[in-house]
């Protein structure tokens, strides 16, 4: 028995590499041997599909093309550059982590285990890929395309959502590893997971180890890997103001920019509030008369006379762990008085408001009418780039304009 899994080893490593060598895609980054830049791919393709991250890799690492750029460079720079990627706590761990690689490194990554692994954001995958694809060193770089092959493969039917499941696919896939192939087995490893041994509907009559798959000998290959299911994301409901200028801010947008910890931190925004339950206990978007009421109490609490025109959207938005329900109103600057009580506010805020600048509120947020060409500096999540895109073209041309220039 002993002799048999053996040699299903051998067989499934040897037969991988050979399709390997003639299925593998031309990605940026498997064209050099760069640690940086294969650090970079595999942060930006964690969540996030391979067509969607080749043109951003080629603009990031244009902008930034050597870690040392990266760690010297502003944040808000490269929080620009990640728009629309996502998971935006991947960039500023990536940036934190190449500041760890200038000072304690001298700028170059490292080549062992410990020392990568203490990087900032970087996991046990994120690990073995940079060792095994940059330095071809021994090291298994399991991540869910991994699982599924092996799953499937060796016919694993443990909860790969476990611990210890990832410990053994870990184990496993370090033995499979052919010496002196480590950089060439991985990826084809990954490749294997990405274009043919897919979650479902596995191209199983086109793969190169379907000969000896458990999975597809006994029929079930469908049914696995044994994954269980993840907590749905918390629904929340929102509503947002999008206030256009007259007078001094005709054509500019009001936005703000989030606080500096926490979901989304330091990226700019409509306004926008998180509705109370109705009434009766409920949950969901209050009538829209009662929400333009909440944005305009929003807005006058700092300083900014706005009036109510219409419905402009609805949007959705799912984070790893929430999912927001947005309506969006829109608003238009007003030249009326504001309410009692804010004046204060109305003071400090006309101070600086004529010139564009920025308004810091009382609460600490930070309000600034922009214009479109404003957009080739202030990130902002996808959520707001698709509402500004649905409010008018000229504001989707500036950041088309953005993404052909680098």
């Amino acid at each position: 028995m002993q002799d048999k899994i053996e040699y299903s080893k051998a067989f499934f490593s040897r037969e991988l590499l050979e399709w390997y060598q003639s299925a593998k895609r031309d990605l940026p980054w498997r064209r050099h041997r760069n640690p940086y830049y294969i650090w970079v791919s595999e942060i930006m393709l964690q969540q996030t599909r391979v067509d969607t991250v080749i043109p951003y890799f080629h603009r990031f690492i244009e902008q930034f093309p050597t870690l040392q750029a990266l760690a010297e460079a502003p944040e808000e720079e490269v929080l620009k550059r990640w728009e629309g990627l996502g998971y935006y706590s991947r960039a500023r761990n990536l940036q934190a982590a190449a500041r760890q690689v200038l000072e304690q490194y001298g700028g170059v990554v490292p080549a062992d285990k410990a020392s990568v692994s203490g990087l900032k954001g970087v996991g046990p995958y994120t690990t073995g890929a940079i060792l095994s694809i940059a330095y071809n060193l021994p090291e298994p770089a399991v991540d869910g395309n991994v699982m599924r092959v092996l799953s499937r493969f060796f016919r694993i039917e443990e909860d790969i959502m476990k611990s210890g499941t990832r410990a053994l696919m870990e184990g496993l896939a370090a033995e499979l590893i052919p010496e002196g192939r480590a950089s060439d087995f991985n990826q084809a490893l990954m490749e294997l997971g990405a274009l043919v041994c897919t979650p479902k509907s596995p191209q199983c009559l086109t793969c190169p180890v379907m000969g000896r798959c458990l999975a597809r000998l006994d029929g079930v290959e469908d049914r696995l890997p044994v994954k269980s299911k993840a907590k749905p994301p918390r629904p929340e409901y929102r509503i947002a103001a999008l206030v256009e200028g007259c007078g001094g801010h005709d054509g500019r947008l009001l936005v703000r920019r989030r606080p500096a910890k926490g979901l989304l931190a330091k990226m700019w925004e409509l306004p926008h509030i998180l509705t109370a339950p109705s009434a009766g206990g409920g949950v969901g978007l209050p009538d829209d008369g009662q929400a333009m009421e909440q944005l305009s109490a929003l807005l006058a609490a700092e300083g900014i006379a706005a009036e109510p025109m219409d419905v402009l959207m609805d949007a959705e938005h799912t984070f790893s762990h929430i999912h927001w329900n947005l309506r969006v109103y829109r608003f238009r600057e007003a030249a009326a008085a504001l309410p009692p009580g804010v004046a204060g506010a109305a003071l400090e805020y006309a101070a600086v408001a004529e010139s564009g600048a920025a308004y810091e509120s009382s609460g600490g947020e930070e309000y600034r009418w922009i214009t479109p060409a404003d957009m080739r500096q202030l990130a902002f999540p996808n959520v707001f780039l698709r509402i500004l895109k649905h409010h008018a073209p000229e504001w989707d041309a500036a950041q088309t304009s953005l993404e052909s220039s680098i």
